[in-house]
């Protein structure tokens, strides 16, 4: 299977910041917030329409569907927590300090449990639906950063993944240092997101 990360990871020893910030954000903010009304009235612990999306209590778990090689699969997701960084480390990250200059990095630790679809042999695109916003704003991707940070699995050395089975998968953005709060935004694909919100201590 093959995997747009991969290739990145490898041609670079240092992660490249794409600068990205708010031309994709605005969407998936009004939209989200459109669905809020509706997605709270039907809220459960295990909310059992994926196509919903809207805010999720911490520790509440989304159900959503994800094309994967060899067929669709459908997990439940949650997003555990977030890891704030130091302006020093997001200098370190970086292949150009000046990207980094006022900013964090914000990793989100997703766990995703297999709820139904084939065994995954192959790796797994889960994670492709996660964004991390912060104050309202998507913040930069950071490619190339390491899936396999404590806690986390890369998810393309996934060799063996079963119904019932979870694994926890990250995402790595940088954020303005400032930032009150962060959000970690999940979604199927040309899905509503499902958002979980982390206030910053």
């Amino acid at each position: 299977m093959p995997h747009r990360k991969t290739a990145l990871r490898l041609a670079a020893p240092l992660a490249v910041l794409a600068l990205a910030l708010t031309a994709c954000g605005g969407g998936d903010e009004d939209t989200g917030a459109d669905e809020k009304g509706g997605a709270s009235a039907a809220s459960s612990p295990s909310p059992s329409r994926p196509a919903s999306g809207g805010d999720m209590a911490q520790g509440e778990s989304a159900t959503g569907k994800v094309a994967e090689d060899p067929g669709e699969v459908t997990y439940e997701v949650l997003a555990q927590k977030v890891e704030v960084g130091t302006e020093a480390e997001a200098a370190k990250a970086v292949a150009d300090a000046a990207d980094a200059k006022g900013k964090v990095l914000a990793t989100a630790h997703m766990r995703y449990t297999h709820r139904g679809g084939p065994a995954l042999t192959e790796g797994s695109d889960a994670h492709d639906g996660t964004t991390v916003f912060a104050d309202g704003q998507r913040g930069g991707v950071l490619i190339g950063a390491a899936e396999d940070a404590p806690g986390c699995e890369d998810p393309y050395d996934v060799e063996s993944w079963k119904r019932g089975e979870s694994r926890v998968f990250c995402e790595t953005y940088v954020i303005p240092a400032d930032a009150a709060g962060v959000e970690v935004h999940w979604s199927e694909e040309d899905g509503e997101p499902y958002v979980w919100k982390f206030p910053r201590k």
